[in-house]
């Protein structure tokens, strides 16, 4: 079985192998390389995973259901996650969510129809205070209320445009 991933993921995949005692020790940080390379972690990326430790697929599939971090299927070229735990939705997370949602006729989970966006809704993104919390990307923002929502989507759309 094999995978369609860079020699350089490759590489670091086994050189990550190698810092830990016993091989499954590595399955999160292979777990991560593999989606870095190809923005997901498929089913038959979990499967060479499982191999490549020597450890049951079911092992690799437990890791990637668990962590939230792990995406099984592609994303936009834009990841939007609007927090939706307690204090930034009581600070209006939700209206926020529907602002993206509208801008990009999209819902959390799905791909934009021009393949530009993702919008999730997340657990904490660890800025309590200053909800509602928003990060785009590796980007976070806060207080982002319907109209700075509105701003941050106008803002990708025209990068966007400007790239096509």
């Amino acid at each position: 079985m094999s995978i369609n991933l860079k020699p350089e993921t490759l590489a670091r995949i086994d050189e990550a192998i190698t810092h830990y005692p016993v091989k499954r020790s590595a399955a999160l940080p292979l777990l991560h390389l593999v989606q870095e390379d190809l923005g997901h972690v498929s089913q038959e990326s979990m499967e060479w995973i499982a191999a490549k430790l020597e450890v049951p697929a079911i092992a690799i599939y437990e890791l990637v259901t668990f962590y939230p971090m792990f995406r099984q299927k592609p994303i936009g070229r834009r990841h939007i996650k609007v927090c939706r735990t307690l204090s930034c939705a009581l600070s209006g997370s939700y209206r926020t969510c529907k602002e993206f949602e509208k801008h990009f006729n999209t819902y959390p989970g799905e791909v934009s129809p021009d393949g530009e966006v993702t919008i999730e809704f997340v657990e904490c993104l660890a800025s309590c205070g200053s909800g509602p919390v928003v990060m785009i990307d590796e980007e976070l923002h806060e207080k982002v209320d319907q109209a700075r929502a509105c701003q941050l989507a106008v803002r990708i759309s025209a990068e966007a445009a400007a790239r096509k």
